[in-house]
C-alpha cells in the first residue's frame, strides 16, 4: 500500500477549474481516478469537469465538457474501463484541433486538465502544454476571444495519470490498471493449467505487451511457466534449442504439463517476429508434445479492477489534483507514479522520453540498455524467473564448502503467497546447490514430529515438490501459530540434529516473534547462532518493519469482491447500509484500504476506536446523504469495522443503531466475511512479491556464508526482516525493529503509514471531520500513532 503526502496545498484552492479525461486504451481503474479527481476537486473547494471521449471531446466541447457533481461519480471506484469514454481523435493531433480545444476549455474556465492514458495521450498534452501561450495569442488575434476573457488563462495546468495494461512508463513500478490485467492472465492460466496437467499438454499463451514484456514475465513468474519471451530480453541466438532443451528437462524431471507466454511484441535478437504458432510447432515437432494456442486478447483489458488499481488510481487521483493545486507558471508538467509503495512525482517528460528509448534500444538491438530503460524490479523479477526454472544449474553451483542446509518454516495463518515464496526459496537453493529443508507444521510440528515414521516433519524438498506451488493458496507445508518458547530446548536439539545452518521464516506476527525468541536465545543454544530472516505475510499487513506482507493483497481482493456483491443489493434495494466486518486483528489496515477501494462511507479501526459522538455524527451524516439521493443508481452504502476496533460496539450492534435511529428512513444490515478474507488462489502481486522476495532472502542468507557462529551471532543484521519501506526495498535488523518499532501489545508498528489514508476515505466519501472524534485515551492521540501519521503526511514531528 501506498504513502501519500496529504499536507494541505501550497496554494490556496480560489475556485481552481480542473478538467479530467481518459484517452488511449482503456485501463481498470480509470473509472476509480476519475471518481478520485472529481471529488478531491469538489472536496478543495474547486469546480470539476470531466471530459467525453478523450480528447475528441475536448475538441468537440459543448456538451462533452460536462460539469461533474459529487454524486456523478457515485460507484465507480468499481467499475471497469473508463465510463467518460476514449476515442482516438486525428484532430487533435493537428495545431488548429487543439486551438479549436482551447477554445472550448477557455469557455468553460478549465485553468487545469490531468490526463489518464498512456504515454502518447500524454506526449498530446505535455505539447498542450507548450502551445497554450501561443493558442491563446491566436484565439485573441483572430477574434475569438477577446484579451479580458484571456486573461486568466496565460498558462495551462497539465498533469499526467498513467492508466495502461502494459505497465510500459519509464519510472513507475505500475500503471493503473496493469495488476487488473495480470489478474485476469493469470487466471485464465490457472484455468489452462488444469487441463493441461490432465492430458499432459503444452499449452503457448499470447499475452499484451508490444514493446514491453512486463504482462507476460509476471505472468511467468505468477503461474511458474517453462519459458517466457519478452521484447525487451529477446532469448539467446539458438532460443529454440534453449527452449525445448528446458521443456524437455522439466519432462524428464517429473514434470506433466508446459507452459509458454509469449508477448505479442516477441521478437528474437535479430528482431524476427516470434510468434505462438512458431513456439508451438517447435514444441510439438522437436519436443514431442501435444500443443495448443490461447490468445487472450481484449479479455485482459475488461472486468472491474483489482484492489490495487482501485487504491493507485484512488492516491493517484488525489494527488493529481494537490499537483494541480501547488504548481506554479514554470513548474514542469508532473506524471504521478508509484515507487515501490510510494506515490511520487516525476517531470512528465523525462518519463516519456525514458519509455521511448526503451522501443528505440530495442530497434537498434541494443537489448541491455532496454533493459535499464525498466525499472529494477523488472530486471530482479526476470533474475528470479531465470533462477527458477534453470535445469543448467552448473554455471549456478557455489562450490561445495559454501552451501548451505536452509530451513523453510512457516509460522501464523495461512496467507495468500505462502506456497509461491517456498517454491522460489527451493528453486533458489537447488539451483545454487543448498539443501532446502521443510519444516512442516511449525514449530510444534518440527519439536513434537521431527522423527515420526515413516515421514517426518522434517523433509529435504527437491524440484518436483515445489515445482506447482506456485498458485497454491494456503500453506503446502503448514503454518501453526506455536513458537519456539514453548519448548526452546527441543526446538535447539533439532537445529543441531538436522544441521539448520540458515533459517527462512515465512509468516506474520508470529513469525515476527519467533526469530524475536530465536535470537534471544543465541546466548543460551549455539543453535540458534545461524542466519535468520522473516518474509511478512499475513493478510492483517501488521508486521513491524514492512509496509507490504505477502497475502494482504489477496484478502483486499476477496474482501472487495465480497463488498462489491454486497453493495449491489444495497444498491438494489436502493436505500440500505451494510455495515462489513473486517478481520486485520488490532491493525485496521484492511479495513482502511478496502474502505478506499470500495467507496466506504466510514471506516472504523483498532487505532481510532468507536465512540458514541462518532456513531451520532456517522448517522446524521447517513440521514442527510440518503435524504439528498433524489434516485440515484448506486445508493448502497457500506461502512467497514475491523473486527477488533470496540469491544462494545460490534458489528452487529452498530448495525442495529443505525437501522433504529433511521425510522424506516433507510435499512440496515451487518455482514461478516471471516475467513474468506484469506482468500483461495493467491493474487498475482502476492505472488510475483512473494517470488522476489523469497529470492532476495536466499540471497541475504549466503552473505554469511564462511562466517562463524560467533561472528554471526555479533552481526545485529543475521536476524533481520524483508520488506518494502517507502521506495525502498530493504532489509532491517530484527533486533532494532523489535526495540524501536513494535507495539507488542497490540501487535503491529508503533507508527502505521497508511493511518493518513483514513483522511482520504472520508475526503471521497463526503463523510464530515466531526465524525471523527477518538476514544478518551485512544491510541489515535497518543504521541506515538500521531507521530506515525505525521511521518505518512510528510510532517515532522515537531
Amino acid at each position: 500500500m501506498a504513502e501519500v503526502n496529504l499536507s494541505p496545498p501550497a496554494v490556496p484552492m480560489t475556485g481552481k477549474r480542473i478538467a479530467v479525461l481518459t484517452s488511449g486504451g482503456d485501463s481498470a481503474g480509470m473509472s476509480g481516478a476519475v471518481r478520485a479527481v472529481v471529488r478531491q476537486t469538489l472536496a478543495s473547494g474547486g469546480v470539476a469537469y470531466a471530459v467525453y471521449e478523450g480528447y475528441q471531446g475536448l475538441v468537440d466541447g459543448g456538451s462533452m465538457i460536462k460539469q461533474m457533481r459529487w454524486e456523478d461519480v457515485r460507484g465507480w471506484s468499481s467499475e471497469g474501463g473508463t465510463l467518460i469514454g476514449t476515442a482516438r481523435c486525428k484532430a487533435f493531433m493537428e495545431r488548429p484541433g487543439r486551438l479549436t480545444a482551447a477554445n472550448n476549455m477557455v469557455e468553460k474556465g478549465i485553468d487545469a486538465l490531468i490526463i489518464c492514458g498512456g504515454d502518447g495521450s500524454l506526449t498530446g498534452a505535455d505539447k498542450f502544454r507548450s502551445e497554450w501561450p501561443g493558442l491563446m495569442e491566436e484565439l485573441v488575434s483572430s477574434g475569438k476571444r477577446t484579451e479580458n476573457e484571456v486573461k486568466h488563462h496565460k498558462h495551462l495546468n497539465i498533469v499526467g495519470l498513467v492508466g495502461s495494461i502494459d505497465n510500459d512508463l519509464s519510472g513507475t513500478d505500475a500503471t493503473i490498471g496493469c495488476y487488473s490485467s495480470l489478474e485476469r492472465i493469470c487466471q485464465s492460466i490457472d484455468y489452462i493449467d488444469a487441463t493441461a496437467f490432465s492430458h499432459q499438454r503444452a499449452f503457448v499463451i499470447e499475452v499484451m505487451g508490444r514493446h514491453c514484456g512486463w504482462l507476460a514475465l509476471m505472468a511467468g513468474v505468477s503461474c511458474g511457466a517453462d519459458f517466457v519471451f519478452c521484447p525487451e530480453n529477446p532469448p539467446s541466438e539458438n532460443w529454440e534449442e534453449e527452449m525445448c532443451g528446458i521443456i524437455k528437462k522439466h519432462r524428464e524431471m517429473g514434470k506433466r504439463k508446459t507452459i509458454v507466454v509469449v508477448a505479442e511484441g516477441a521478437h528474437d535478437r535479430e528482431l524476427n517476429h516470434i510468434s505462438p504458432t512458431m513456439v508451438k510447432d517447435l514444441l510439438s515437432n522437436k519436443v514431442g508434445l501435444d500443443t495448443r494456442v490461447t490468445t487472450l486478447g481484449h479479455v485482459q483489458r475488461g472486468g472491474p479492477p483489482c484492489a490495487y488499481d482501485r487504491m493507485l488510481a484512488t492516491l493517484q487521483g488525489v494527488e493529481a489534483v494537490k499537483a494541480v493545486l501547488e504548481s506554479r507558471p514554470d513548474t514542469p508538467s508532473p506524471v504521478i507514479c508509484i515507487v515501490e509503495n510510494k506515490i511520487v512525482r516525476k517531470p512528465l517528460v523525462d518519463a516519456i522520453l525514458k519509455t521511448k528509448e526503451v522501443a528505440a534500444n530495442i530497434a537498434k538491438k541494443d537489448f541491455a540498455a532496454a533493459m535499464k530503460g525498466r525499472d529494477a524490479e523488472f530486471e530482479e523479477f526476470l533474475e528470479a524467473f531465470n533462477i527458477t526454472t534453470a535445469t543448467d544449474k552448473s554455471g549456478m553451483l557455489l562450490p561445495p564448502e559454501k552451501r548451505m542446509r536452509v530451513g523453510i518454516i512457516h509460522v501464523g495463518a495461512p496467507a495468500g503467497g505462502m506456497n509461491a515464496a517456498t517454491r522460489a526459496a527451493v528453486a533458489y537453493c537447488l539451483t545454487k546447490g543448498h539443501t532446502p529443508v521443510a519444516l512442516y507444521n511449525g514449530f510444534p510440528g518440527l519439536c513434537r514430529h521431527h522423527d515420526d515414521k515413516p515421514l517426518g516433519s522434517v523433509r529435504v524438498l527437491d524440484w518436483l515438490d515445489a515445482e506447482t506451488w506456485a498458485s497454491r493458496g494456503g500453506s503446502e507445508i503448514g503454518t501453526n501459530r506455536g513458537l519456539p518458547a514453548e519448548d526452546m530446548e527441543k526446538t535447539a536439539e533439532c537445529f543441531e540434529l538436522y544441521n539448520i545452518e540458515a533459517l527462512f521464516v515465512v509468516g506474520g506476527f508470529e513469525a515476527f516473534t519467533a526469530v524475536s525468541q530465536l535470537r534471544k536465545g543465541r546466548q543460551q543454544h549455539e543453535a540458534f547462532k545461524i542466519p535468520m530472516v522473516v518474509l511478512p505475510a499475513t493478510v492483517s499487513n501488521n508486521v513491524p518493519g514492512t509496509e507490504y506482507s505477502i497475502g494482504s493483497d489477496t484478502c483486499l481482493n476477496a474482501l472487495i469482491t465480497y463488498c462489491d456483491a454486497i453493495k449491489q443489493s444495497a444498491s438494489a434495494s436502493r436505500r440500505r447500509v451494510f455495515v462489513v466486518e473486517t478481520q486485520g486483528g488490532a491493525s485496521g489496515y484492511i479495513a482502511t484500504i478496502a474502505g478506499l477501494a470500495i467507496g466506504a462511507v466510514a471506516v472504523y479501526t483498532p487505532e481510532e476506536g468507536i465512540h458514541l459522538n462518532m456513531l451520532v455524527e456517522d448517522i446524521k451524516f447517513l440521514k442527510e446523504s440518503f435524504a439528498s439521493d433524489a434516485g440515484h443508481s448506486r445508493s448502497g452504502k457500506i461502512i467497514l469495522r475491523n473486527e477488533k476496533a470496540s469491544k462494545v460496539y460490534t458489528t452487529e450492534l452498530i448495525a442495529n443503531i443505525i437501522k433504529e435511529e433511521a425510522a424506516g428512513r433507510f435499512d440496515s444490515r451487518f455482514a461478516v466475511p471471516g475467513h474468506v478474507q484469506q482468500g483461495g488462489t493467491p493474487s498475482p502481486m502476492d505472488r510475483v512479491r512473494a517470488v522476489r522476495f523469497g529470492v532476495k532472502s536466499l540471497q541475504y542468507l549466503e552473505k554469511f556464508i564462511g562466517k562463524s557462529k560467533q561472528e554471526i551471532a555479533d552481526d545485529p543484521m543475521s536476524a533481520s526482516i524483508i520488506g518494502i519501506r517507502g521506495a525502498r526495498v530493504k532489509f532491517s535488523s530484527m533486533e532494532k525493529i523489535e526495540r524501536e518499532e513494535t507495539d507488542w501489545k497490540d501487535r503491529r508498528p508503533k507508527e502505521e503509514f497508511w493511518m493518513s489514508l483514513i483522511d482520504v476515505v472520508d475526503t471521497l466519501s463526503g463523510r464530515p471531520k466531526t465524525c471523527r472524534t477518538p476514544m478518551p485515551g485512544s491510541p489515535a492521540v497518543s504521541p506515538e500513532v500521531m507521530n506515525g501519521a505525521r511521518k505518512a503526511n510528510g510532517m515532522s514531528s515537531s
